[in-house]
């Protein structure tokens, strides 16, 4: 037999197998639509904010929930459904979150939020999405009274009963302080975190010789800080965001209040060392340990032009990784998910080693550092 009649044979015996398998096959048997029509996306809501007092941190984080995002799609997605995000400034107020949150769960339908970051965001729509069985995971949310919040509802950044405690314990015994002022924002966290510190502080043995609180969107602070300035204290206490806290840092060093100033998480913000300049020179503040890794920080690097890591962003980008990770066993029925976000226990992330949640939904055990600002940027005090 030539070459030519072998090719011949082979094409004849290719087209018989090809008739004889399709031969075999039900008539009536579907064709998966899988195989034609790709997957429909998982939505997920977030709300933080990207204008307003904090919107530093705010963008921060939302660039942090990109890249997350950017690399659960790159490795399948959530079991081959791409993962969205429909984001919405909560512009750090009650008001604007709550309403923020009520599109999320009315009109885009989104089984997850992952949100707020400000305590007062969370707050204002908690009770809605427990009432309509949404989950609601924040980011940075920390005022203690979001413990109660409901059965939906969960954090991977710690509860200003951890920090209350810390700031007032290194105060006390490592700076040696004993006669404190308070100077806070009247809001979820800044309340929070005051009545935490107050008892903690007293408890030792120290004295709270004044307490001054302020409006969030207050940026004249001279009349507090004159009261502050009366009481001679050995240091102040200063619970503040970023705008607020540029303002009262500067007007501080205007009326010649020369003692030193301790502030928590909301200060590990660059824009609040470069808008109060000389001011800020000296501040110190507690913040949550978090075990960044290079690779999140040049991707973070890539997408800002910047070094600049804030508050909290860590916590948003294993936030989607723990999410995506409860989804890809569960699905993503929000009810499925938060029993799975019961059982879980995470490692691997960048802002803690291991994060699981206790019966409440809130992040079990918080480590804390304390920072000080020298020549402008803010270096972990050894």
């Amino acid at each position: 037999m030539n070459k030519k009649m072998q090719g011949v044979l082979w094409v004849v015996v290719a087209v018989i197998v090809l008739w004889l398998g399709y031969s075999l096959l039900p008539s009536n048997a579907p064709i998966s639509q899988d195989a034609v029509q790709p997957k429909e996306p998982i939505k997920i809501g977030f709300i933080g904010p990207l204008t307003g007092d904090a919107a530093s941190i705010g963008q921060n984080a939302k660039v942090a929930v990109e890249i997350a995002v950017d690399e659960v799609n790159k490795a399948g997605g959530i079991n081959g459904s791409e993962l969205q995000v429909v984001y919405e400034d909560g512009q750090c107020t009650g008001k604007v979150a709550s309403a923020a949150a009520n599109k999320l769960i009315n009109a885009d339908n989104v089984p997850i939020i992952l949100g707020g970051l400000c305590s007062g965001e969370t707050a204002s729509f908690a009770s809605a999405a427990e009432e309509a069985k949404r989950v609601v995971l924040s980011y940075c949310s920390s005022a203690p009274t979001i413990t109660q919040a409901g059965d939906y509802i969960f954090r991977d950044y710690p509860s200003d009963l951890y920090q209350g405690a810390f700031g007032a314990e290194y105060i006390f015994n490592t700076l040696g302080k004993k006669k404190v002022a308070v100077m806070y924002v009247k809001n979820d966290w800044g309340a929070g975190i005051k009545g935490v510190f107050e008892e903690n502080f007293k408890r030792l043995g120290g004295q709270i010789v004044v307490e001054e609180g302020y409006d969030q969107t207050a940026r004249d602070l001279r009349t507090q800080l004159t009261k502050v300035k009366a009481a001679k204290p050995d240091l102040v206490y200063f619970l503040g965001y970023t705008e607020g806290s540029i303002v009262g840092l500067k007007q501080a060093k205007d009326l010649k209040l020369n003692i030193p100033f301790f502030g928590a998480d909301g200060w590990d913000d660059q824009k609040i060392f470069d808008g109060a300049g000389a001011a800020a020179e000296g501040i110190m503040y507690s913040v949550v340990s978090a075990p960044l890794n290079n690779a999140f920080k040049a991707s973070m690097k890539a997408k800002l032009g910047s070094d600049e890591v804030t508050i909290c962003s860590p916590q948003a980008y294993d936030g989607v990784k723990l999410l995506a990770q409860a989804m890809k066993k569960v699905g993503a029925d929000p009810t499925a998910v938060k029993d799975e976000l019961y059982k879980m226990e995470y490692s691997g992330g960048v802002s803690a080693a291991t994060i699981k949640f206790d019966s409440n939904g809130d992040l079990v055990g918080a480590n804390y550092v304390v920072k000080v600002v020298n020549n402008g940027k803010a270096e972990e005090v050894k």
